[in-house]
């Protein structure tokens, strides 16, 4: 399966990696988990990483993206990692470049690059990326190593999600071969400030509950603005303080933004996606994401979610 992207990255001298916008810490830890290991094993080649600002994740080592010229496109190899729609690729000149490829663990929705590596059995994009070291002898360093790792941790919710195999362990415990602190990683991930606890409590105590016993929150636009905190806080940040209700086995959160509502579900039993694939998003079975139009299509979004637990 890997054989095609060690060609590609062999037969380019400048590689550019892309992943999707408003990252989480899988994007972020493959883009410079890859990034380190094309440096760490060819370093002749020029390897670059591109798109919207870390945020949360710039504790993260060497995640201050990198400031590229357009021309540097000529003859490229742009990489697009951890994203399964065009529409959700920050930096959209990776259409400049001489070749694409996609490494991906999403549910596939549309074809992206030249070259495709997609395959929902890995937990993360970072598990794949570092199963293609793995499988094909390259070199880690203690960078690469510990931002692969990170973002095994941040999609499998601390290997607590059932997307958790034999195989994530196996690749975790390559991984670990590196020397780097692991509790460094917890304390930025999980360490919160007063305000961010305060938040979390606000938000629990907007759950609310549909007929069916779907749980969800929505924050209108003022809401949203009166809490001070940004949107990735309020949207992905928070869909999970539903995720330990006893009863509950579907869960969303809806943001109202300038741009539309956006929309994160999840679930601990459900197919959620293809109710997420119908409003244009996507991601994987039991988490997904949409930005929807309005306020009416997020309720109705509300009652297609019910509707699966009549099944």
């Amino acid at each position: 399966m890997f054989e095609r992207v060690l060609e590609e990255i062999k037969a380019h001298d400048r590689i550019i990696i892309h992943r999707h916008s408003n990252p989480d810490g899988d994007a972020i830890g493959s883009q410079v988990g890859l990034k380190h290991i094309i440096r760490e094993n060819f370093p002749e080649k020029e390897v670059y990483a591109v798109g919207d600002d870390a945020k949360r994740y710039s504790f993260m080592a060497d995640s201050t993206m990198d400031t590229v010229a357009d021309e540097l496109y000529e003859g490229a190899l742009a990489v697009i990692l951890d994203t399964s729609a065009k529409s959700l690729i920050s930096d959209e000149r990776y259409t400049k470049a001489k070749t694409t490829l996609r490494m991906d663990h999403h549910i596939f929705c549309e074809k992206i690059a030249d070259f495709e590596v997609t395959d929902t059995s890995y937990e993360s994009c970072c598990g794949l990326v570092a199963a293609f070291a793995m499988e094909c002898g390259l070199k880690l360093n203690p960078i690469s190593a510990k931002s692969l790792y990170t973002g095994m941790i941040t999609d499998s919710g601390r290997f607590r999600y059932d997307s958790t195999t034999a195989q994530t362990f196996r690749v975790a415990a390559f991984l670990m071969e590196q020397k780097f602190e692991t509790l460094d990683i917890y304390r930025n991930l999980y360490a919160d400030d007063y305000s961010r606890i305060k938040l979390r409590a606000e938000f629990v105590l907007k759950i609310r509950f549909s007929q069916k016993n779907v749980a969800y929150i929505y924050t209108t636009l003022d809401e949203a603005a009166a809490t001070g905190a940004d949107t990735f806080t309020i949207s992905r940040g928070m869909v999970n303080t539903m995720g330990d209700i006893r009863g509950v086995d579907i869960w969303v959160n809806f943001t109202e933004t300038e741009d539309g509502v956006l929309c994160e579900i999840r679930s601990s039993k459900y197919n959620i996606n293809p109710v997420a694939v119908k409003h244009g998003g996507g991601g994987h079975a039991k988490a997904s994401g949409a930005t929807l139009k309005d306020r009416a299509e997020a309720m109705e979004l509300l009652s297609e979610l019910e509707e699966l637990l009549e099944e």
